[in-house]
């Protein structure tokens, strides 16, 4: 039994290594470069966090550099498990650890870097699915399609759209065989492709004699009876 659980477990962990990478082909993010963090943990000094498209890499806040405010509490500004905007300071690549500032990002810096982050979540989304499903390595099938695409179109996520709205074959030139260029596509379509709309409109042409009490009655019970039907649809 216990031999069998350690297997299980040095299969789980080989696996969580084999999909662990960085968004971007830049192993660091450069200086004033913004970037999304979540928060891990919160001590005098500041807050402690992780570099989200940057593989988790550690990073801190330091507490002048939460806000341009005079701090009054801390768990005003900041909050553990919550991910936040912030700009790189400083980058000591030798130990891996990097300083952040919260203050010195823009509310046009903050929209930038969420856009930039949802559309890389996605594009990573999609690789890690197909390295999970053709049991590949996920740095390796970043490094054949997600980080040349991010070079040729600015954005892989861009990319991708075109193959969704069948545009361009993206793939084109790029190191894959076949098999997992269709697993890419097919997630693409999958994972991309727009969700239709789950409201609906309820419509109807009630004739009620309004002038009697009765009329007024049964248009109260139409009107709760169509609030319950939207809220249920939404």
């Amino acid at each position: 039994m216990a031999l069998d659980a350690a297997r299980v477990y040095a299969e789980e962990e080989a696996k969580r290594k084999r999909l662990e990478c960085r968004f971007y082909e830049a192993q660091y993010p450069e200086i004033e470069e913004v970037v999304m963090v979540n928060v891990r943990n919160i001590a005098e000094m500041g807050a402690y966090v992780v570099l989200l498209e940057y593989n988790d890499i550690e990073g801190m806040i330091l507490l002048s550099e939460l806000s341009r405010r005079r701090i009054r509490s801390i768990n005003k500004l900041i909050r553990v498990n919550r991910n936040e905007v912030a700009m790189v300071l400083r980058v000591d690549k030798e130990k891996g650890y990097i300083d952040l500032s919260k203050r010195r990002v823009s509310p046009e810096d903050v929209a930038k870097c969420e856009d930039r982050y949802n559309k890389a979540k996605a594009v990573h989304s999609v690789l890690r699915h197909v390295a999970d499903l053709r049991g590949l390595v996920l740095e390796d099938l970043s490094t054949k399609v997600s980080w040349p695409l991010y070079k040729k179109y600015g954005h892989a996520f861009d990319a991708f759209k075109l193959t969704l709205q069948d545009e361009e074959d993206v793939f084109v030139g790029l190191d894959i065989d076949e098999e997992t260029k269709q697993a890419m596509i097919t997630h693409i379509k999958r994972r991309l492709a727009p969700q239709p709309s789950k409201r609906s409109t309820l419509r109807h042409t009630l004739y009620l004699p309004l002038f009697r009490p009765s009329g007024i009655w049964w248009l109260s019970i139409w009107c709760c009876c169509k609030m319950a039907h939207q809220t249920k649809l939404s």
